[in-house]
């Protein structure tokens, strides 16, 4: 059997529903999300706490994680980012890992 693929998405919360549909039209199963906040290049958004130092200007997302074999990777990969890109900064991040199971 070939070693499957970790997939970890960091999605806009309202791209959510749009993402799930999507993987599951290109047979992804099992997939768990969770509620995160984090930022990126937002500089905008981060400039209204410049003059606070303790502020915290993280955004909120959801985070994705899937596995799928090597030959389904493409596609789930492909489905994530057509459903959850807007061509706006801060649609989000996947990454791609070997997953590892224990021994």
């Amino acid at each position: 059997m070939a070693a499957m693929r970790q997939v970890v998405a960091v999605i806009k919360p309202f791209k959510l529903n749009a993402c799930l549909r999507a993987l599951t039209e290109v047979g992804v199963t099992g997939v768990s999300h969770s509620e995160a906040r984090g930022y990126g290049r937002q500089k905008d958004h981060l400039k209204d706490y410049q003059n606070d130092r303790f502020a915290v200007a993280f955004l909120p997302r959801i985070r994705l994680e899937f596995a799928v074999t090597p030959d389904g990777l493409r596609k789930a990969v492909d489905a994530v980012v057509s459903a959850c890109r807007t061509g706006r900064q801060g649609d989000g991040k996947i990454w791609v890992l070997d997953a590892r199971t224990p021994s």
